[in-house]
């Protein structure tokens, strides 16, 4: 046990890196971290322990770098982890639950949720398949297929949503 106040040691951080990375690389396949934002999650893990020569050169992009290039280095910065990209399908399904999460703790409105192409997630729960049904495509498509039923529907939403959040974990991921 160390003395409060000291620094950790490197490989307690260093498996901090791994993890805080691993969830970052869940969240980029779910399209929730764009990717002008990974140059400094890059620096972060970089500052968390975890070292590879390809972490380093995306911590040294700048913001604005091609799209392509901040992409390739961090998928190519996973590799040299030893960290796999999780399948795209399960980490939209971890990232819906996040969302159902979000909704009952007000961090988000109900009519935001149709900003996302949440409809197209392949479900494979009961939970899952009655929040996605709630979601409609667009924003527009709240007011035309609801009309002034938008009370019943938000609190139709939240239920589902719960049920979401308090269903069993849907396996490995973020």
């Amino acid at each position: 046990m160390r003395a409060a106040g000291m620094t950790p040691e490197p490989e307690s951080s260093t498996r901090s890196g791994l993890t805080s990375l691993g969830e970052v690389a869940c969240r980029y396949q779910a399209d929730e971290i764009r990717p002008e934002d990974l140059p400094m999650i890059a620096a972060e893990a970089l500052a968390a322990g975890l070292d590879t020569p390809t972490l380093c050169e995306l911590a040294g992009l700048p913001r604005n770098a091609d799209a392509r290039d901040i992409r390739d280095g961090f998928e190519q910065a996973l590799f040299e982890a030893g960290i796999e990209l999780p399948d795209r399908g399960l980490a939209r399904r971890h990232a819906l639950r996040r969302l159902a999460a979000r909704l009952i703790n007000g961090k988000i409105a109900t009519a935001d949720l149709a900003t996302d192409d949440w409809w197209e997630t392949e479900v494979e729960t009961i939970e899952e398949r009655s929040f996605v049904s709630l979601i409609p495509q667009c924003g527009c498509c709240i007011e035309y297929t609801l009309g002034l039923d938008q009370q019943t529907w938000a609190a139709k939403l939240r239920i589902a949503a719960l049920a979401l959040t308090s269903s069993p974990p849907i396996g490995p991921g973020c």
